[in-house]
């Protein structure tokens, strides 16, 4: 087997593995999120309400197109989850006060801005969010589709 060939089995590898990685990070999210909120008691602001409507059904559609090993795959996963990190990113702006607070969504219920947890003084729930869309939509992105191979 030459360098090339060792190249491309690599990369071969990678992109077979990507869907998998795309999927377990959408499925620790929606578990995460639901802890926070019934198990922690931690109530959910507007923003984290709509990021969960892009979150969660990720984990259907991914796990679906494995499963079927959908090459098309990215097509229909990769806009739900750039639409949830659009949200996740303006909730960040907002959370760390690069947006003003007076236009926020958030006029009932709990605040976009409260500070429910602060790991390590900067590890947040949006910020736990942000990372989560940001690693699902980096694997959807690299993911090649089987005829590209």
């Amino acid at each position: 087997m030459n360098i090339e060939q060792t190249r491309n089995s690599r990369e071969q590898k990678l992109n077979d593995i990507l869907p998998y990685a795309a999927w377990i990070i959408a499925l620790v999210a929606t578990i995460g999120s639901l802890f926070f909120s019934e198990v922690m008691q931690l109530p959910p602001c507007v923003l984290c309400w709509y990021q969960r409507i892009a979150m969660y059904p990720l984990v259907a559609i991914i796990g679906i197109g494995i499963i079927t090993r959908d090459s098309h795959l990215k097509n229909y996963a990769l806009p739900v989850c750039l639409i949830g990190l659009a949200i996740s990113i303006y909730h960040n702006l907002l959370y760390y006060g690069l947006i003003p607070e007076s236009i926020t969504p958030c006029t009932e219920g709990i605040s976009c801005t409260s500070r429910q947890i602060e790991w390590l003084g900067f590890i947040t729930i949006p910020l736990m969010a942000l990372t989560a869309f940001v690693g699902v939509a980096l694997c959807l992105i690299l993911y090649k589709k089987s005829e590209q191979k």
